[in-house]
Formats: structure tokens, sequence, C-alpha cells
């Protein structure tokens, strides 16, 4: 583990290598899984306020699970994470683009500048999950098999997790902060040879 202000850094995130290949695997983890995508509870506030310029991307599924369910709810963990469409597991949030691949409905709001929000953060770090202690974040590597195209492709273009998911730690942790990550990846590196 690598400490780096209030957080536990897994080494996995400098080992592994990750680059999504959406024509693979067609966004499945929007539409696989437990339960909904995790959310901060700093999030519930703007997805209340981007959600009708949101609802527009969305497919008719989506609106009618957020009708009924809201727009976000609790799982059996007790966390805030977004709802899935009835049994399936497809989040509420997802339409799919003509290749049938899973594409985030806030994050296409925000990229044609409708909100200010680009999605939630849980979705823009992933494969990396953290988890809250009383005195510091876990920042962690979640393998899931359904990514082992990403895995491959981030193999073969040698792309390790951290550095796939910079813009999301940044927006979490900030600048500082990544730029000292950077630098425990390089001293990692030197160790390992």
């Amino acid at each position: 583990m690598i400490a780096i202000k209030n957080t536990l850094v897994s080494e996995n995130l400098l080992e592994k290598k990750f680059v999504c290949d959406l024509s693979a695997c067609k966004g499945a983890c929007c539409v696989e899984g437990e339960s909904g995508a995790p959310l901060e509870e700093s999030e519930i506030q703007k997805l209340e306020d981007s959600y009708q310029n949101v609802r527009p991307y969305m497919n008719k599924k989506g609106i009618k699970a957020i009708e009924k369910q809201g727009k976000y709810v609790v799982d059996s963990d007790g966390d805030f994470v977004t709802p899935l469409v009835g049994k399936e597991k497809e989040c509420a949030y997802v339409f799919f683009d003509e290749n049938k691949i899973a594409k985030c409905a806030i994050e296409q709001a925000w990229l044609d500048k409708k909100i200010e929000w680009q999605k939630p953060i849980s979705c823009h770090l992933y494969p990396v999950r953290i988890t809250k202690h009383k005195h510091y974040d876990a920042v962690n590597y979640h393998h899931w098999k359904i990514c082992k195209p990403a895995c491959e492709c981030g193999q073969q273009l040698q792309v390790p997790v951290y550095k796939f998911v910079k813009s999301g730690l940044v927006r979490k942790y900030g600048k500082q902060w990544y730029k000292e990550l950077e630098l425990s990846a390089s001293v990692f590196e030197k160790n390992k040879t």
C-alpha cells in the first residue's frame, strides 16, 4: 500500500493494466451487478438538480424506473446507489447507442453542456473502488470478470490502472495528490527492476 495524504493506495493500481474496450464489453459495467452505481452523499443533490436535463437522454424503461423508485435508492448495504430497471441489472440512467453500447445519460448531458456534473465519481473512477474508513480512504483496484477485454487492452497498450483513471482520481483527490501518486509509481517501477 502507498500512503498519500489521507489515502492508502493499493499497488494494484500501479501493476494492473486497464483500458476500457467498449466494442468488446458493450458497457457491461452499466448493466451488470448486484445494485446500481454507488453515490456519494454530496452527489444526491446534484442528481436531483440535474435530472430534468438528463431525462431526455434516458430510455423509457429508465425513466419509468425512476418514476417508480426515485432518482436514487438505498441498497441492501445501506449505501446510496442509482436505481436499476425492474428485475434487470441495468442502471436506470443507461441508454444504448447505435452500436448497442451502454452509455450514461448523465455523462451525455454533461458532454452536451446541459449540466455541470459529469457522472457519479464511482463510475468515473471504475475499476478503482474507494472504501471510506474513519481516518483514511482505501483506494483499491476492483477485478471483475466482465472487464477481461479492458485488462487485455490495457496489457497490450501497457496502460496502468492509475493512468487510465487519471481524470477521475484528479477529480476526487486533486492534482497535487495525483502528482504524488505519479512520483510513487515511478519509485515503485524503479524498485521492481
